[in-house]
């Protein structure tokens, strides 16, 4: 049996919505859509580029390890140096410094919020 299923949308809990969603659009360069609050903003919704980025307030902080995350990718591994340096002047954090495993060189980090997200090239 097949599936029609597909990831629609990436979904971030957080404390400020419009806050989170603009160093997630700038750090993946995609405008964050209309009409953003502190309680929801959304990227990609209109463009088609999938998945889309959602980010809702939750009334509580995170409090620990992300058990799903997302994978960033750059193309070499210069370029991961350049996008941790762009990355952190954004406000993310880096939590665990390039190196190779599991055949790629990839390093890991938080975003304003403490998301846990990842960032490698083959």
């Amino acid at each position: 049996m097949s599936t029609s299923l597909r990831i629609a949308n990436v979904v971030f809990d957080c404390g400020n919505a419009e806050a989170l969603a603009g160093f997630w659009s700038a750090a993946l360069d995609r405008p964050i859509d209309p009409d953003p609050t502190e309680f929801f903003a959304s990227i990609g919704v209109k463009d088609d580029a999938t998945p889309s980025l959602f980010f809702a307030k939750v009334p509580e902080a995170k409090t620990a390890k992300n058990r799903c995350h997302v994978d960033l990718h750059a193309e070499s591994r210069e370029a991961v140096a350049e996008e941790l340096a762009r990355l952190e002047a954004l406000g993310a954090k880096v939590i665990r410094d390039p190196k190779e495993e599991f055949g790629v060189y990839w390093a890991t980090l938080q975003d304003p919020e403490g998301n846990e997200f990842c960032i490698g090239a083959d």
